[in-house]
């Protein structure tokens, strides 16, 4: 039966398939650029306030901290072969949250030592999330020029926020925030660790969490492992 198909027949569904896949992707990509590009109207044609999209996604993150503060961001746009110049310093509200994978701590991350009742937790280092910047809980805006257009309002607006952006994102990574980090990432995996431990009858119990930059000796030497922590909560059943 198969030998009765004609090649003729197979380029042409091959043919077809090719149109309707480049067709698929030609209306996803017009509809992402209708999505950030186009703005949406009503019946009479005015552009209104409203959610163009939403995408609900899991996540296995903790968050472990959060830095907050004032920034200042500054700009400078200079336009009519030099002659027009145009300034603008801005202070506003900013946030930078810190992240730890959980779902990355499996048995091979928990360690348990029966003498000491210590549960010893390898977690992995803590993340920096994006900034965010409130720029619309602005306390200050300076803009000074001559003639300040209005491409140059809209330039000065974008390199602003992308300059408060980066200053955030450098100083919530500095090794120090990096390190305030850790210790509230460790009192928070701690406290969530020690919950089933007093469930199963270790409520004096001792939770050590290390990450990675801890777990670099210099003799290459790794925490002592005595017992499996699944052995533990299996005789404590």
């Amino acid at each position: 039966m198969a030998d009765d198909v004609k090649p003729g027949s197979l380029r042409w569904v091959a043919a077809i398939a090719i149109i309707a896949a480049l067709g698929l992707l030609g209306f996803l990509a017009y509809d992402r650029y209708r999505e950030r590009y186009v703005p949406t109207v009503d019946d009479g044609g005015e552009s209104v306030t409203q959610l163009v999209s939403a995408r609900l996604s899991g996540t296995s993150s903790l968050k472990v901290a959060a830095l907050t503060g004032t920034i200042q961001s500054s700009a400078t746009d200079i336009r009519g072969f030099g002659w027009l110049r145009s300034d603008q310093v801005i202070k506003m509200p900013y946030s930078v949250d810190y992240f730890v994978d959980v779902s990355a701590i499996g048995p091979d991350q928990v360690e348990w030592n029966p003498q000491t009742l210590t549960l010893i937790v390898n977690a992995p280092d803590v993340t920096v999330a994006r900034p965010n910047i409130d720029e619309a809980h602005r306390t200050m805006v300076q803009t000074s020029g001559i003639i300040v257009t209005r491409a140059a309002m809209e330039a000065l607006s974008q390199q602003v926020s992308q300059n408060a952006t980066s200053k955030a994102q450098a100083a919530a990574a500095s090794p120090e925030r990096i390190a305030q980090a850790r210790e509230a990432a460790r009192a928070a995996l701690a406290r969530l660790l020690a919950a089933p431990l007093r469930t199963l009858g270790h409520g004096d119990a001792r939770v050590i969490v290390t990450f990675p930059p801890e777990r670099r000796r210099a003799n290459g030497e790794r925490w002592d492992v005595s017992r499996a922590v699944e052995d533990v909560i299996g005789n404590a059943r």
